[in-house]
């Protein structure tokens, strides 16, 4: 079973939660596979508000799957979460990865 089926059976089995939720989307995303990632990751941004990883792996699988608009939105709201938090570190990735999408909008991307 990989870490995949693991952690699926562990929200199957009753057991939600930011963390779980966080890991999966992350091992999903981690696999090519973002479009199955995204619903994972709004989970745990939306069970913890304040998960400042969570918000920046979000905004990175809206980004690979062409959101570009979402993905700006939910860097946003990370950046917001994180600074809330006192996650510098976090900010100034999501500040980065923001622009990175901004740019791909500008330019029809």
């Amino acid at each position: 079973m990989s870490m995949i089926d693991n952690l699926q059976a562990m929200l199957d089995a009753g057991q939600d939660s930011a963390l779980l939720r966080f890991t999966l989307g992350s091992q999903l995303l981690k696999a090519g596979r973002p479009m199955d990632a995204l619903p994972h990751l709004e989970a745990a941004v939306r069970q913890d508000p304040g998960y400042s990883a969570a918000w920046k792996l979000y905004g990175k699988a809206l980004h690979e799957t062409g959101q570009l608009d979402a993905a700006r939105d939910v860097y946003q709201q990370g950046i917001s979460a994180a600074g809330q938090q006192g996650d510098i570190q976090a900010v100034r990735e999501m500040k980065v990865f923001m622009k990175r999408v901004e740019k791909a909008l500008a330019s029809g991307d």
